[in-house]
């Protein structure tokens, strides 16, 4: 339905890839990982690719791995992964995989701009907690990727807390990255007891991880640790890559696409190996760089296509697929920051885009999380589902015999017909945020723009009664079982 709350929507209309342009990137893919090879700083990841027949050099860590096995290792991870609300019935739920399409946060920005304001300053956790509350009021926002990193918070804690925290204050889907082994362990620790055994957290996995791959074709220690902790508790992880045109990645879209395929795929391999069948997913953070400054640029449309371009190889592979898509490089919720969310996010989803983090809420090179461009992004994501939904043709909407009882020259109309009641609500996309208003009654509300009207809504919901999902006595055996754990 084309209502608010659409969500696992298939796209694929978009495709700026041909056929044999996936084929001849799948095939350089490979060359790549047999004749170049990649970084492998782990001795347990390069333990486990020798065993499994990659050629491994213990003096410079170097890893090549034959065609075959890449292919053998792909097609051990699963082509659908399921990230769990809680939700009784299950609403929240998001079955990644194919061309179904679910777009949230992303994370990790330093910084948070306030409802109404254009400044930023540093983020907290008292932040994670009210972008949680936004989220689960947001109905076109489909999970919350912690999308904030709290400064109020020792480095040891705050896997735990960011976690927890998100885990109070929204039942929809929770990722994040994951900083330390010991924050993974609580992370799960917790969410087990929340769930009501490792097993039942398993079998509904309402949290998931994303490590880190250091692109071009590096696996450093720290992050293979943490994958393999991830995958040998089934815990669903990503293990994305950001190749930079130009930067770390060669200059053209295609070459980059090489090296994106290589860095995500060489993650996925590890978790297979540390747990064959483990839930995983293929990732994409990929961009360009700025030629003349060298910087990180979020917005561009290059980031779109190279996004878009990723749901093909994914699908190729019959993987799940975390895709990036929706943010800006402007500093405040400015015409720029709209067309640059908009567009991109508008790619990614026709090109069947299944977890597109980064799609609310994110300005300044992803430096800063806004209160407002949640709202904002909300409507925006509303939008693209909609025309993800695309037209549906069959003998009720082809409508006629509503057109036939109308007749010609205006004899009739349609406004009240059974027909338009019917269709109203699933045909069009009904704005929440957007004015639609004459310009007098724009007035008499006013005169207020998209920001501000944003702010209003962003604040409307932040200064009601936080609702908790943990219960009171869980979460005191929480504080008193987690170390560090604060549950604000």
């Amino acid at each position: 339905m084309t209502m608010a709350g659409s969500k696992g929507l298939a796209g694929g209309q978009y495709k700026p890839l041909s056929d044999q342009d996936i084929h001849k990137i799948h095939d350089t893919v490979l060359r790549v990982f047999a004749e170049v090879g990649i970084e492998v700083r782990s001795a347990e990841a390069r333990e486990l690719f020798t065993k499994a027949g990659a050629h491994v050099d213990e003096s410079t860590y170097l890893t090549k791995i034959p065609p075959d096995l890449v292919q053998a290792l792909i097609k051990m991870a699963p082509s659908e992964v399921t990230l769990c609300g809680r939700d009784i019935d299950g609403t929240s739920d998001c079955r990644i995989g194919d061309t179904r399409v679910y777009m949230g946060t992303g994370g990790t920005a330093l910084n948070v701009q306030d409802p109404g304001s254009n400044d930023s300053r540093k983020a907290l956790l008292e932040d994670i907690k009210n972008m949680a509350r936004l989220v689960d009021n947001l109905d076109n926002i489909h999970f919350y990727m912690l999308n904030v990193y709290p400064h109020d918070i020792s480095p040891d804690n705050v896997d735990v807390n960011r976690f927890g925290t998100a885990l109070k204050y929204t039942r929809k889907h929770i990722m994040g990255g994951v900083y330390s082994l010991d924050g993974v362990r609580n992370v799960i620790r917790m969410a087990a007891r929340i769930a009501g055994g490792m097993d039942k957290l398993q079998e509904r996995p309402f949290i998931s991880m994303v490590t880190c791959i250091v692109s071009p074709l590096r696996l450093d220690d720290h992050y293979s640790r943490l994958t393999i902790e991830a995958a040998r508790n089934s815990i669903p992880v990503v293990v994305p890559a950001e190749p930079l045109c130009g930067a770390t990645s060669p200059v053209t879209l295609a070459g980059n696409l090489v090296v994106l395929n290589v860095d995500t795929l060489a993650g996925m391999m590890l978790a297979q190996l540390a747990n064959p069948g483990a839930p995983t997913l293929y990732g994409s953070v990929a961009s360009i760089a700025d030629l003349r400054t060298l910087k990180y640029l979020s917005g561009p449309v290059e980031m779109g296509l190279l996004n878009a371009a990723a749901a093909q190889m994914a699908q190729f592979y019959r993987l799940p697929y975390y895709a990036t898509a929706g943010m800006s490089d402007s500093k405040i919720n400015d015409s720029q920051a709209g067309y640059e969310s908009a567009i991109t996010n508008l790619m990614v989803a026709l090109a069947g885009g299944n977890f597109i983090h980064d799609a609310a809420g994110f300005l300044e090179f992803c430096m800063t999380a806004s209160y407002d461009k949640l709202i904002i992004d909300n409507e925006i994501i509303g939008m693209v589902m909609r025309a993800v939904d695309g037209i549906r043709v069959n003998d009720e909407t082809l409508a006629f015999d509503v057109i036939k009882k109308a007749g010609p020259g205006g004899g009739g109309h349609y406004v009240s017909s059974r027909h338009t009641r019917t269709h109203m609500r699933t045909e069009q996309y009904l704005c929440h945020l957007s004015d639609r208003s004459a310009r007098r009654e724009w007035r008499t509300a006013g005169a207020l723009d998209t920001r501000a009207r944003a702010a209003d809504a962003a604040m409307a919901i932040l200064e009601r009664g936080p609702v908790t999902f943990i219960p009171e006595n869980l979460e005191t055996q929480l504080k008193e079982e987690i170390p560090g754990l604060l549950l604000p």
